[in-house]
């Protein structure tokens, strides 16, 4: 059992290192939204029609910048060529661009949640990992998360959607908002992701699960959503980030498991653990998320912490909080009973990833927008990390 927990904490670590297969290059160049204008032109000059519909034209600046971002980099050249093939009927250019859709970063924090959640629950249940029947918990786990990839597409798209022209600003490399994926292309994805999860669920998961995973449809629905939309507040959308992907993601996962399994779901000292530090650490994720887009945010009248009191003093908030989670992590470890968790991962992996924390803090510098992304950048393979603890603790 040791010798197998292991070698799925290995590739957890694995995935957890792996960029996204389409990220763009660090080296590429990215025209600051104040400079950056978006030039109307016709699909051709040669035999154009007027009334044609015109996508946007990115302007290049030679200077280059590294821009280490979650998803990758904004490369005008890129998606300019990325926007001619999608036009020119590239099914690879269409599947790059729905793959940028579902925003990756978010995929493998769900894809390394489910993982860790399952094993998790099989390591937490005696004989279970020996008596499974694999034959029908394996169909069962794909289908779960495909179930958990569809929500997660649907939420993520929903938000491009309605926040095109904030987008424009703040995240020009998205496909909505580049021109890469039409409005059309995006609702039928949106729409198909958000029937066909919530019917997988109904279909192949008790009604406990199902209204788990409704309550997180509707809330990552109506953070985007007019007239409520939750995320013109910054405390309702940290509420709501939290609650989807740091509370019912991992409560869910491990419940699911149990019940595939046969065995009654409990509040372990680990789950209960992994269920208060990941919704801390989703709260830190809401709030900082904000950070590069300020200005945009500005623009379209969007408040949030980070416009509100400035980057600088959320990032350094930030970062105080993620170290007092981290300092929570080691006090559990260390009050628990005897055999409650494993000292060194509990105790000793977290003041690890705690010292990494600090050291990608000192290397911030606030007024830098590349030095701003980075940060989040690393905040994200932080959150990663913690599912590789989580196998081991």
């Amino acid at each position: 059992m040791v010798s197998l927990r292991n070698l799925c904490s290995a590739s957890l670590l694995l995935c957890s290192a792996i960029r996204p297969a389409y990220s763009f290059s660090c080296a590429s160049t990215r025209v600051s939204p104040r400079t950056q204008r978006q030039l109307i032109a016709p699909r051709s000059v040669k035999g154009t029609d007027l009334h044609a519909p015109s996508r946007p034209i990115y302007l290049s600046n030679k200077s280059t910048t590294s821009l280490p971002a979650v998803e990758g980099d904004f490369d005008p050249d890129a998606i300019n060529q990325s926007i001619n093939e999608v036009q020119s009927g590239s099914i690879k250019a269409k599947l790059r661009a729905l793959y940028k859709f579902t925003r990756p970063h978010t995929i493998r924090g769900t894809i390394l949640a489910s993982i860790a959640g399952t094993i998790r629950a099989l390591v937490d249940t005696p004989g279970a990992i020996a008596s499974a029947q694999w034959g029908a918990m394996l169909p069962r786990a794909v289908i779960g998360m495909v179930a958990l990839l569809m929500g997660n597409a649907f939420i993520v798209g929903i938000n491009q959607i309605f926040d095109k022209d904030i987008d424009v600003l703040n995240k020009p490399f998205l496909p909505v908002a580049s021109g890469e994926m039409s409005g059309r292309v995006a609702w039928v994805t949106v729409l198909f992701s958000g029937i066909v999860g919530p019917a997988i669920v109904y279909k192949f998961f008790p009604l406990f699960l199902f209204k788990l995973y409704m309550l997180g449809w509707v809330l990552g629905g109506i953070y985007s959503v007019p007239p409520i939309r939750t995320k013109r507040n910054p405390i309702a959308a940290g509420l709501t980030i939290a609650t989807v992907r740091g509370f019912l993601l991992n409560f869910g996962v491990y419940y699911a498991v149990k019940d595939a399994i046969g065995a009654p779901f409990a509040w372990s000292p680990k789950v209960s653990f992994i269920a208060r530090f990941m919704t801390a650490f989703a709260t830190v994720i809401a709030v900082t998320k904000d950070l590069p887009d300020v200005e945009g945010d500005k623009a379209f009248n969007i408040s949030t912490f980070a416009t509100k009191i400035g980057v600088p003093k959320i990032a350094k908030g930030a970062t105080v909080c993620l170290l007092l989670n981290y300092f929570h992590a080691i006090l559990t470890g260390v009050l628990s009973k005897a055999g409650a968790f494993r000292s060194i991962p509990m105790i000793g992996g977290h003041a690890v990833l705690a010292t990494i924390l600090l050291a990608r803090f000192k290397e911030l510098e606030p007024e830098k927008l590349p030095s701003i992304k980075k940060y989040y950048k690393h905040i994200w393979d932080l959150f990663y990390l913690e599912y590789v603890l989580y196998t081991l603790i």
